[in-house]
C-alpha cells in the first residue's frame, strides 16, 4: 500500500479545489459521508448511540461536523463539542458548522478545561468520534486539545479517528507529544505515512482508505517512495527460480560469525540462509567453534578461521579473500564478538570486497566508532539491520528518540551514510539512501526473542546471493521473516516461540508468495 507525506496530501486537495474547480466544500461533505458510512457498518451492534463528536476548529473539524449531521440523520444520538469558540471557525468548516447549526443539532462551544471534563461525562457516550486535528499537525499538542486527547484516551469507550488519530504527524508517524489511541481510523484518498509508521501506527487502529472524488488526472507528482509491505508486493520482488536450476544458480553466500558462547547465532543465520532459498552457503567461523558448527550446520558448509582467544582474527585475511572470490553475497556480525582485531577486520572487508553485504549484530557494534569506513565503499550499499540499541550505538540518539521517530531517523541515517537501514521492531522500517522506503507489515511479537535477528540476516544474505537489489533484499527478507512468525504462531502462539521455529516456516511463507494464497 502506497503511503504519502502529509504535505502531498495537501497538494493534491489543493489542484483538485484551485486548478480543477471542485469546491473544498464538496470534498468535504464527500469526506464526511464515506466516513460516516464506514462508522455505521462497524458499530453497527452500538445503534443508535450515544455518540459524542469531539471537534476541532480546522477542516478536520469540518469533517467532523458532517458526519455529525449525517449520522444524526441515520438515527443516532450525536453530540458536538467544539474545542474553541464559532468566531474561531473559517471556511469549508465555517459552511458545515451553519448547517448543522440551521438542523438545531446539540453542539456546544468548550472554552476551558473542566467545562470540557464535565461535557464528556455527562454525554455518556459509547462511542466518540475524534475530529480534532488532522494531518497537517506538527508542533506539540497543547492547551484544551491536549485536555480532550487525555479525555478520550482515559475513557473506555470506543474511538473513531477522522483521517488520522490527533496527535499523531502525517508525514512521519511521531507524536506530537501525546495522541488519540483510536479502534478505528478513517483516512481519505491515500494512507499517510503516519498512519503506516510506528509510533502512530500504533494509535491508529484498524485503517480504512476511502475515496472521496479527488481526480486521478492532473494530480501532483508525489516525491516520496514509501510502501507499506503487504503480500502483493512482497509477491513481486521474488527471486526468479527457474525449475531447471541448480545450486550453482542460486547464490553462494559466505557468512562470517560465531565466537566462544555464541556459536548458535552462527548457526541459526547458516541455516536461514539455507532455508531461504540459497544455492550455496559456507559458514566462516573461528576454528575454536568450527567443530560445534559441524554438528549444528548439517546443509551448509563450515570453514575454519585462524582466531584469536576464540575471536576471528586478523590473521584470517587471506583465507577469507579466497572464499569471497567465488561467492555472490556476504553476511557478517551474528555471534562475532568484539575485538580490535574484529573491528580491524571489518574495516578491511568494507573497503576491499564489492560484494553485496549484510551486516548485523555485533558487526553493527563493530561499525559504531568507524562509519566513515561506509562512503569509502566501492560495492553496493551496504544494508545495516540494527534494533534500536545498536542503532542508538551508531546515531549517537538514545533508544527513546529513536523509537519516537523510528520513520525520520532511519531514512536520515541511510542518506548520511549511504547505506539500506532496516531499523528492527513492530513495522520495520527499511530505507535506501535515495529516499525510498518500505515499512514492513508483518510479523508479531513472538520475533522479540534472542536469534530472531541471526534468522534475519541469513535470510538477507540468501536473496543477496540469489541476486537481489540491496534494498529489496532487505524488503522482502523483512516481510518473509514476519510472516513466518505468523505462521509459527497459528500452530502454538507467540510466547515462547524460538528463532529456531522460524526456519521450518520461511519456504512456506515463500511458498505462499509463489503461489498466491496468502491474504495478509
Amino acid at each position: 500500500m502506497r503511503l504519502i507525506r502529509a504535505e502531498e496530501m495537501q497538494a493534491i486537495d489543493r489542484q483538485a479545489i484551485e486548478q480543477i474547480g471542485i469546491p473544498g466544500v464538496v470534498l468535504m461533505e464527500n469526506a464526511g459521508r464515506a466516513a460516516s458510512d464506514i462508522f455505521s457498518c462497524e458499530f453497527e451492534e452500538l445503534y443508535p448511540g450515544p455518540v459524542l463528536v469531539l471537534a476541532g476548529k480546522g477542516n478536520n473539524g469540518g469533517d467532523g461536523y458532517v458526519m455529525a449531521r449525517l449520522l444524526a440523520e441515520q438515527g443516532w444520538q450525536v453530540q458536538t463539542l467544539i474545542v474553541g469558540s464559532s468566531e474561531d471557525i473559517v471556511g469549508d468548516a465555517a459552511v458545515m458548522l451553519e448547517i448543522l447549526q440551521n438542523l438545531h443539532q446539540p453542539i456546544s462551544f468548550i472554552a476551558d478545561a473542566s467545562e470540557l471534563r464535565s461535557s464528556v461525562a455527562s454525554a455518556k457516550p459509547v462511542i466518540i468520534v475524534d475530529a480534532l486535528l488532522g494531518t497537517g499537525l506538527k508542533s506539540t499538542v497543547r492547551g484544551l486539545y491536549a485536555v480532550a486527547i487525555e479525555i478520550i484516551n482515559s475513557s473506555a469507550t470506543a474511538v473513531f479517528a477522522v483521517d488520522i488519530p490527533s496527535g499523531v504527524d502525517g508525514s512521519t508517524g511521531k507524536i506530537c507529544g501525546m495522541a488519540v489511541h483510536a479502534d478505528l481510523t478513517v483516512t481519505f484518498d491515500h494512507a499517510k505515512i503516519g498512519h503506516g509508521s510506528f509510533p502512530g501506527a500504533a494509535n491508529a487502529g484498524a485503517l480504512d482508505v476511502v475515496d472521496i472524488g479527488l481526480p486521478l488526472r492532473g494530480r501532483p507528482q508525489l516525491e516520496s517512495d514509501v510502501l507499506l509491505v503487504d503480500a502483493a508486493d512482497a509477491a513481486d520482488w521474488l527471486p526468479e527460480r527457474p525449475g531447471d536450476g541448480h545450486k550453482g544458480r542460486f547464490g553462494h553466500l559466505l557468512l562470517l560469525a560465531g565466537s566462544t558462547g555464541k556459536s548458535g547465532a552462527a548457526a541459526l543465520a547458516g541455516n536461514a540462509a539455507v532455508r531461504g532459498g540459497c544455492g550455496l552457503v559456507t559458514v566462516g567461523a573461528p576454528a575454536a567453534v568450527h567443530d560445534i558448527l559441524e554438528v549444528k550446520l548439517t546443509e551448509a558448509m563450515t570453514c575454519p578461521l585462524a582466531d584469536e582467544a576464540g575471536l576471528l582474527g586478523l590473521q584470517a585475511q587471506g583465507l577469507i579473500a579466497e572464499l569471497l572470490a567465488d561467492r555472490q553475497a556476504l553476511a557478517v556480525g551474528p555471534g562475532l564478538g568484539q575485538s580490535e582485531g574484529l573491528a580491524e577486520l571489518l574495516a578491511w572487508l568494507l573497503t576491499t570486497t564489492e560484494l553485496p553485504m549484510v551486516i548485523d549484530a555485533d558487526g553493527l557494534n563493530l561499525l559504531a566508532g568507524q562509519l566513515g569506513l561506509l562512503r569509502q565503499r566501492s560495492g553496493p550499499p551496504v544494508i545495516l539491520t540494527p534494533h534500536p540499541g545498536e542503532m542508538a550505538r551508531l546515531s549517537g540518539l538514545s533508544i527513546a528518540e529513536i523509537e519516537a521517530d523510528r520513520y525520520q531517523v532511519a531514512c536520515r541515517f541511510a542518506a548520511e551514510h549511504g547505506v539500506v537501514l532496516l531499523l528492527k521492531g513492530p513495522r520495520t522500517v527499511v530505507a535506501a539512501p535515495d529516499g525510498r522506503v518500505r515499512i514492513n507489515s508483518s510479523g508479531n511479537d513472538g520475533l522479540a526473542s534472542g536469534g530472531s535477528g541471526d534468522v534475519l540476516t541469513g535470510m538477507i544474505g540468501a536473496l543477496l546471493a540469489q541476486g537481489l537489489n540491496p534494498f529489496t533484499a532487505a524488503a522482502l527478507a523483512a516481510w518473509l521473516h514476519g510472516r513466518a512468525a505468523e505462521l509459527v504462531a497459528q500452530g502454538q502462539g507467540v510466547a515462547g516461540m524460538a528463532a529456531s521455529d522460524l526456519l521450518c516456516q520461511l519456504p512456506v511463507a515463500r511458498r505462499e508468495l509463489c503461489e498466491g494464497v496468502c491474504q495478509c
